[in-house]
Protein backbone atom coordinates (compact mmCIF):
# COMPACT_ATOMS: atom_id res chain seq x y z
CA UNK A 1 0.00 0.00 0.00
CA UNK A 2 1.34 3.59 -1.05
CA UNK A 3 -0.05 6.83 1.37
CA UNK A 4 0.78 10.46 -0.08
CA UNK A 5 0.15 13.67 0.89
CA UNK A 6 -1.22 14.86 -2.24
CA UNK A 7 -3.27 17.75 -3.59
CA UNK A 8 -6.52 17.41 -5.91
CA UNK A 9 -5.36 19.33 -8.79
CA UNK A 10 -7.87 19.02 -11.10
CA UNK A 11 -11.24 16.92 -11.35
CA UNK A 12 -13.23 16.24 -15.16
CA UNK A 13 -15.95 14.19 -16.38
CA UNK A 14 -15.97 11.48 -18.92
CA UNK A 15 -18.14 9.90 -21.86
CA UNK A 16 -18.48 6.82 -19.76
CA UNK A 17 -20.38 8.75 -17.04
CA UNK A 18 -16.78 8.18 -14.61
CA UNK A 19 -14.62 10.73 -13.11
CA UNK A 20 -11.02 11.32 -13.70
CA UNK A 21 -9.39 12.88 -10.72
CA UNK A 22 -5.76 14.02 -11.00
CA UNK A 23 -3.39 14.31 -7.87
CA UNK A 24 -0.36 16.32 -7.49
CA UNK A 25 2.30 14.47 -4.99
CA UNK A 26 5.68 15.96 -3.63
CA UNK A 27 8.95 14.36 -4.73
CA UNK A 28 9.27 10.71 -3.97
CA UNK A 29 11.87 8.56 -3.37
CA UNK A 30 10.04 5.59 -4.90
CA UNK A 31 8.10 6.70 -7.58
CA UNK A 32 8.60 2.99 -9.41
CA UNK A 33 6.12 1.62 -7.14
CA UNK A 34 3.58 4.31 -7.84
CA UNK A 35 4.12 3.65 -12.02
CA UNK A 36 3.91 0.00 -11.31
CA UNK A 37 -0.29 0.72 -10.35
CA UNK A 38 -0.82 2.50 -14.03
CA UNK A 39 -3.62 1.32 -15.51
CA UNK A 40 -4.58 -0.98 -12.25
CA UNK A 41 -7.76 -0.78 -10.58
CA UNK A 42 -6.93 0.41 -7.03
CA UNK A 43 -8.83 1.45 -4.24
CA UNK A 44 -8.47 5.17 -3.09
CA UNK A 45 -9.11 6.86 0.46
CA UNK A 46 -9.21 10.61 0.62
CA UNK A 47 -8.78 12.29 3.65
CA UNK A 48 -8.29 16.42 4.62
CA UNK A 49 -6.05 15.84 6.91
CA UNK A 50 -3.38 13.26 7.96
CA UNK A 51 -4.99 9.95 8.41
CA UNK A 52 -5.34 7.85 11.55
CA UNK A 53 -3.56 4.56 12.43
CA UNK A 54 -7.42 3.70 12.50
CA UNK A 55 -8.21 4.38 8.84
CA UNK A 56 -4.77 3.52 7.74
CA UNK A 57 -5.57 -0.16 8.95
CA UNK A 58 -9.32 -0.01 7.34
CA UNK A 59 -7.52 0.72 4.35
CA UNK A 60 -5.43 -1.99 4.34
CA UNK A 61 -7.78 -4.53 5.22
CA UNK A 62 -10.03 -3.59 2.67
CA UNK A 63 -11.83 -6.22 0.31
CA UNK A 64 -14.07 -4.02 -0.89
CA UNK A 65 -13.45 -4.19 -4.51
CA UNK A 66 -15.51 -2.37 -7.71
CA UNK A 67 -17.84 -5.02 -8.42
CA UNK A 68 -18.94 -4.66 -4.50
CA UNK A 69 -19.50 -0.82 -4.87
CA UNK A 70 -22.86 0.88 -4.93
CA UNK A 71 -22.80 3.12 -8.30
CA UNK A 72 -26.48 2.94 -9.21
CA UNK A 73 -25.75 1.94 -12.42
CA UNK A 74 -27.23 -1.11 -14.65
CA UNK A 75 -25.34 -4.26 -15.13
CA UNK A 76 -25.12 -3.50 -18.71
CA UNK A 77 -24.14 -0.11 -18.32
CA UNK A 78 -21.31 -1.21 -15.78
CA UNK A 79 -19.85 -3.37 -18.37
CA UNK A 80 -20.04 -0.51 -20.70
CA UNK A 81 -18.24 1.07 -18.50
CA UNK A 82 -15.45 -1.34 -18.24
CA UNK A 83 -15.25 -2.22 -21.80
CA UNK A 84 -14.97 1.30 -22.45
CA UNK A 85 -11.71 1.63 -19.74
CA UNK A 86 -10.22 -2.03 -21.77
CA UNK A 87 -10.83 0.26 -25.39
CA UNK A 88 -9.02 3.37 -23.97
CA UNK A 89 -5.92 0.89 -22.81
CA UNK A 90 -5.98 -0.98 -25.81
CA UNK A 91 -7.74 0.20 -28.77
CA UNK A 92 -7.03 -2.96 -30.95
CA UNK A 93 -7.45 -1.24 -33.85
CA UNK A 94 -10.76 0.09 -33.22
CA UNK A 95 -10.42 4.06 -33.61
CA UNK A 96 -14.21 4.52 -32.64
CA UNK A 97 -15.59 2.95 -29.32
CA UNK A 98 -18.75 1.77 -30.67
CA UNK A 99 -17.52 -0.27 -32.90
CA UNK A 100 -15.06 -2.07 -30.24
CA UNK A 101 -17.91 -2.34 -28.57
CA UNK A 102 -20.10 -3.68 -31.11
CA UNK A 103 -17.36 -5.99 -31.58
CA UNK A 104 -17.29 -7.62 -27.94
CA UNK A 105 -20.89 -7.38 -27.21
CA UNK A 106 -21.05 -9.83 -30.22
CA UNK A 107 -18.57 -12.24 -29.15
CA UNK A 108 -20.20 -12.08 -25.81
CA UNK A 109 -23.07 -13.36 -27.40
CA UNK A 110 -21.82 -15.54 -29.75
CA UNK A 111 -19.94 -17.01 -26.67
CA UNK A 112 -23.10 -17.80 -25.45
CA UNK A 113 -25.00 -19.12 -28.20
CA UNK A 114 -22.13 -21.63 -28.50
CA UNK A 115 -23.44 -22.93 -25.09
CA UNK A 116 -26.73 -23.57 -26.29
Amino acid sequence: MIILDAQVEAIATRKDKTVKVTLGTQEMRDVGELFQLQNQLVSVGISTGQLTDDEIELLRESKFGIDQMPTGKSPSQRLRGVLFRVWEIDNRGFEQFENFYNHKIETIISHFKNQL
